[in-house]
């Protein structure tokens, strides 16, 4: 067939490992479970809010609530820091999947 150009296209997979599915999956847990665990926190605070007596108990759920605000990114790193270092790859193969 005259006039057709051939092309080659080559499809470089990059297929994670058992091991790292795995890492991938307990990260994911913990997230979610954090996230759970902040909105609960905030939702009973919110809730306690609504009484003077229990303001002060309303407070502290607040404050750990945010606290674990801050593990949501300390969990990202963690797990960035130990993917990078069980596949070797620089970026710890962080895609648009990823939590």
């Amino acid at each position: 067939m005259a006039g057709l150009a051939t092309v080659s296209r080559d499809l470089d997979l990059n297929l994670p490992g058992r091991r790292e599915l795995v890492l991938r999956g307990r990260y994911e847990t913990l997230s979610t479970a954090n996230d759970l665990l902040v909105a609960l926190w905030f939702l009973v605070g919110s809730i306690l809010f609504l009484r003077a007596s229990t303001t002060y108990a309303g407070t502290w759920l607040f404050i750990v609530g945010s606290a674990q605000l801050l593990a949501r990114p300390a969990i990202r790193l963690t797990r960035r820091f130990h993917l990078r270092r069980h596949t070797g790859r620089p970026d710890g193969h962080e895609s648009h999947e990823d939590f």
